[in-house]
């Protein structure tokens, strides 16, 4: 019994989470309305609440969903990295880029932004960090895995080279959902531009 009910609360988070991501992109995340999401749902209000406590928790629940899919899928990557520093890291940070928007539009990451900035010390803001820091860490990771296969200088600190490497990333990325206009591939172009040098100071010679 045990079993069946997890699965039923997983299966109502799950229809809560597909119907926030339906109602925020139709609507806007802040035009939209909890009863409305327990409609598109089919579960009552009360139900939404015993999950969520506020429409930021399930934005934020949104963006770990994102980000945990990104996460396995660098992790796959991790485990056999393609050939050459600049590659790897390309296919990782891509992987991060491209996947993006499957779930959030521009205008749910800003909104989901705000929230981890307005409040850094409440569960969403630190939430946010913490998904954040597992990305950084992801790339840290690539770093020290390149450093391994000899691809990238031993001397290089991985952890403060892979920390400085996703704190440009991350705000092109901020850029990239600030500018409506901006394209995948534009974002792309920006960060080709800058890998390319970098990686190049930090390949073993």
């Amino acid at each position: 019994m045990a079993g069946l009910r997890e699965k039923q609360k997983a299966d109502r988070r799950g229809r809560i989470l597909r119907a926030a991501v339906a109602r925020f992109r139709s609507v806007g995340y802040r035009a939209a309305r909890i009863e409305d999401l327990a409609e598109q749902a089919q579960v009552s209000v009360g139900t939404v609440y015993n999950y969520y406590r506020t429409k930021g928790d399930i934005l934020i629940a949104t963006v770990a969903l994102e980000v945990e899919e990104v996460l396995e899928s660098g992790a796959a990557l991790l485990a056999e990295p393609p050939e050459g520093a600049l590659d790897a890291i390309r296919a990782l940070v891509f992987g991060y880029y491209d996947h993006s928007l499957n779930y959030l539009s521009k205008e749910m990451w800003r909104s989901a932004m705000a929230l981890s900035i307005e409040a850094p010390e409440t569960p969403n803001g630190a939430r946010y960090s913490a998904l954040d820091a597992a990305l950084a860490a992801q790339v840290t990771d690539m770093i020290a895995a390149l450093q391994a296969r000899g691809e990238l200088r031993r001397d290089l600190d991985a952890g403060a080279m892979g920390k400085l490497m996703f704190n440009g990333l991350n705000q092109e990325f901020v850029d990239f959902v600030k500018d409506d206009a901006m394209t995948l591939a534009q974002l792309r172009a920006r960060i080709d531009a800058q890998l390319g040098p970098l990686v190049a100071l930090m390949e073993a010679t």
